[in-house]
């Protein structure tokens, strides 16, 4: 089998896998054990694949699929770059570890009515959308892409159907729709302007067309992601929606929701709008993220709440390094992507498990968790001080090379995000200390609300048990496969901390093969040239 043959499977399978598992899990759903079986063995197959792709891309380049054989611009073309690759591999990570982790939890969160048989079904209906959204050729499938997801993630946001669940819901969905909306109307005028929705013809035709119309679309299309990637000040329907869901589910959405978003900011950014128009608007828009997002946090009480705004905060940085098209930006926002995927869902399985342990995340009735488990204390504190940017981690090396590509940009408008990037930086030190010094080292009986809630000490519990939260006497015991999986994800940051180096040659690699476009342009076929042969099963040229 040729390198050209197996990308020809490899790259739909990233789809198709998972909308054939969760197809199979609705037939079954009567059965949760092969319920839980296909789930895990479909998303440790997408786990295997995306990392055959990231190798691959990086040794052999680019390569493109047209669905059925049908030729662009006309049909559906499936693109594997580096960055594709590499968000692939990183979701694929955490859409498996959060599964086990939900496997482990019971896929509840306190209701004992929830209608969990359609939880992973829908799990892998996010999953394909999250693939078909980085693989898309053209707008149309992201666009198809983005609904997906926004289908998976209203069922999985309001999984269990309480009041305050569906109102974030119906928040959550509100927000979500218009910027679908946004993105359907950047959809319609750059058809109207350019007459294709393949992207590397849009990427050839926009630049024919005059500035001005130019810039109003990449505005359009900056609203749509920019809703969707939490930037300020179109983020503040955030820290109401996430907090409210499962853990898993809230873990899921942190960790790569918004990255989607992201990822679109970096396509458009570099391949359909280069030369740097919105530069200036990004960079602002990069500042206020960071700045609102902790300042946000630090008023905050309860932990999904302060992750909520760190979160947001934490966008600013990946945008700073998108908007100073360069390559040293592009590889450090890359990078840092990858970095905040993993802490930033590690942090919100944490704080599942202290709700295990605790029966509570509001620090004000949180303490003594360090005493009561030192494994919890520790599994919060390597997440916590990445996310701070403590030397040697990831968030340290990620801030540092954003910082760095900056300085070596220079402007003044710049070194004002080097210094809220600094500044940034330290307060979000200064909140994860505030939480671990409250929850894990004060005492209970110091915390204001300390005696509303009971502890007990840590017991592992076997993963098929399931454990009501407002049950008060099973409080502090914690399942082994939901601390498992949270343990293995702060372990995946430490190893991408050790292996910085290679991971920073692979997003120098990719962050020069987007800006340079040129393989892009290449590989995917801007139209239909006659003579070029494409296999009629897979549609490999």
């Amino acid at each position: 089998m040729t390198t050209q043959d197996l990308f020809g499977y490899l790259i739909p399978s990233v789809v198709l896998g998972p909308l054939l598992a969760a197809a199979a899990c609705l037939v079954v759903s009567r059965r949760p054990r092969i319920q839980n079986f296909i789930t895990v063995v479909t998303l440790t197959g997408l786990l295997v694949v995306s990392a055959l792709l990231v190798y691959l891309t990086d040794q052999h380049g680019m390569h493109t699929v047209q669905v059925g054989g049908w030729d662009a611009p006309v049909g559906i073309t499936l693109v594997a770059d580096r960055l594709s690759a590499m968000m692939l591999l990183v979701s694929s990570i955490v859409l498996l570890s959060v599964i086990i982790y939900a496997v482990g939890q019971g896929v509840r969160d306190g209701e004992g009515d929830q209608p969990v048989s359609i939880f992973l079904p829908t799990y892998l209906a996010l999953a394909a959308g999250l693939a078909a959204a980085f693989v898309a050729g053209d707008l149309f499938n992201l666009f198809v892409g983005f609904e997906i997801l926004l289908a998976a993630s209203y069922v999985l946001l309001t999984l269990g159907a309480s009041q305050e669940r569906v109102r974030a819901g119906v928040s959550y969905t509100v927000v979500s729709m218009m910027s679908s909306m946004v993105f359907l109307l950047g959809i319609g005028l750059a058809y109207s302007a350019t007459g294709t929705l393949n992207l590397a013809q849009l990427a050839i035709r926009m630049a024919e067309i005059p500035d001005g119309l130019k810039a109003t679309i990449f505005a359009v299309f900056l609203v749509g992601f920019g809703i969707k990637a939490a930037v300020f000040p179109l983020s503040t329907w955030l820290p109401d929606s996430y907090p409210t869901a499962p853990a898993p589910v809230t873990a899921v959405f942190a960790g790569l929701l918004t990255k989607v978003g992201v990822y679109a900011i970096i396509r458009f950014q570099t391949l359909v709008f280069p030369g740097g128009m919105m530069d200036d608007i990004l960079l602002v828009a990069a500042l206020l993220t960071m700045l609102v997002g902790i300042l946000g946090a630090i008023a905050q009480s309860d932990i999904k709440r302060i992750l909520s705004f760190t979160l947001v905060s934490h966008i600013g940085y990946m945008i700073f390094g998108v908007a100073l098209s360069t390559e040293a930006g592009l590889s450090a926002a890359i990078y840092y992507v990858g970095h905040h995927i993993i802490v930033q869902t590690t942090l919100f399985l944490v704080v599942g498990l202290i709700e295990r342990q605790a029966g509570s995340s509001s620090l004000r009735r949180l303490g003594s968790l360090a005493v009561a488990s030192p494994v919890l204390a520790v599994t919060f504190l390597v997440p916590a001080l990445n996310l701070g940017g403590i030397p040697p981690f990831t968030g340290f090396i990620g801030k540092l090379a954003v910082i760095q590509a900056g300085a070596d940009l220079g402007g003044a408008l710049v070194w004002v995000l080097v210094a809220g990037s600094v500044v940034t930086s330290l307060l979000t030190l200064y909140v994860v200390v505030r939480v671990w010094s409250k929850a894990f080292w004060r005492p209970r009986a110091d915390a204001p609300e300390g005696s509303l809630v009971l502890a007990k000490p840590l017991a592992l519990l076997p993963s098929d048990e399931y454990v009501e939260f407002d049950e008060r006497e099973e409080v502090g015991r914690m399942p082994l496969s939901m601390l498992g999986p949270t343990i293995g994800l702060v372990v995946v940051s430490l190893l991408m901390t050790v292996f910085a180096g290679p991971l920073l040659g692979i997003t120098d690699r990719a962050a020069e093969t987007l800006i340079d476009r040129q393989e892009y342009l290449v590989t995917v076929p801007a139209d239909a040239t006659p003579g070029r042969h494409v296999d009629s099963l897979t549609g490999v040229r």
